[in-house]
This record gives C-alpha cells, structure tokens and sequence, in this order.
C-alpha cells in the first residue's frame, strides 16, 4: 500500500464519498488514505475459491460471505480504520445500504509477497481487537498453508497451521471445515 499525498487527514464521510466514486479502492487509517495494489492472478482465484466454498457452506444459515468488495470497519478509542479483506463472515450484518461491515466473525485474508507484512501485522493486530472476530484466516498464495488465529474462550488467540493439499482445516464456529484442496484449486503452485 502506498499513501497519497494530502495535506491533512480527511473525514470518515469524506473518505466514504470518495469510495463510492472511485475506480482504486482505498483502506482508510485514522485519516490516511492508502491506495491497494491489483492482486496476482492466483490472488484472486484463492480469494474467489474460499467466497465460493462460504457460500456455499453458509446456504440456508443466518451467516453470509462477503467479498473483497466489501470494508470491514474498526473503531479505536482515538481513530477508526477501514480495510478490504478478501473475505469475510458476518452473522449480524449492517444494512444492506452500508459499504461496510462492522461485525465480522471470519476473517481471511490471502497474503502475497507485496502484502504479508501488513497482513500479519497491522491488520492481523486490527481484527484481533475487535470483539466480533473469532477466527483469522491468513492463506499463502506461494504454497499450500494457511494460518489460523482463533480466538480462546479466556481470550487471547491460537494460532494453527495447515499445511499441505490433504489438510481440512475445523470451522466448528460456523459448523463446517475448508479443505485446502478446494481451496487452493486451480491453483499452480510451479509457475509463478
């Protein structure tokens, strides 16, 4: 992500304004604007892969998926942040005329080499904060593995790891299980 330059910070309602227009999408901390990079092409076959396999796991069950289209938010005691996950799972969602999610119970983000620092630092620390998260998905783009962080009924987080295309990883949260070989399908791993 890269900051624009600005002279000072903008409003929440400015940054939301600009959103609804805008053909770049923007996370929004404290007042800064950052632009997000395009993702690789394996990016978003992972990215489409885990919104399909939620989809099609929530039918019919009061959770629903949303996609990378969608900002989640989350409000500090001195600033708020608005980032774009490339999934999620919400059980209470906001209005449907909202462009923002305020209670996510899943959250999955697919790291790539341009993005894992901020992934599993800032936004790792950002959704861990909020009361509503009760599992971080952190899925590799490079190889088959996914990182999880789940919340522990005395707080704090687990973190698992999954490794490898035979592996399931338990979403007992919303009763089902992710195989990583539908996950990571159509997924080449030998051309980068």
């Amino acid at each position: 992500m890269t900051a624009l330059k600005q002279p000072d910070s903008i409003s929440i309602a400015e940054y939301l304004a600009g959103e609804e227009i805008s053909d770049v999408k923007h996370e929004y901390l404290g007042g800064t604007v950052h632009a997000m990079a395009g993702a690789t092409n394996r990016h978003n076959v992972i990215s489409l892969n885990s919104l399909a396999l939620l989809h099609g796991m929530l039918r019919g069950k009061p959770c629903q998926p949303f996609n990378s289209d969608t900002k989640v938010r989350i409000e500090f005691p001195d600033h708020t942040r608005f980032y774009y996950p490339d999934a999620m799972v919400v059980c209470h969602p906001n209005p449907d005329t909202d462009h923002y999610q305020d209670l996510p119970v899943i959250v999955i983000e697919v790291l790539s080499e341009s993005t894992r620092r901020t992934d599993l630092g800032e936004k790792r620390d950002a959704y861990m904060s909020m009361p509503s998260v009760k599992v971080l998905l952190f899925i590799d783009s490079e190889c088959p593995a996914v990182t999880v962080y789940r919340r522990k009924p005395e707080g704090g987080f687990a973190a698992e790891l999954h490794s490898g295309m035979e592996s399931t990883i338990p979403l007992p949260e919303i009763d089902s299980a992710l195989p990583l070989a539908e996950l990571y399908e159509r997924v080449g791993f030998g051309n980068k």
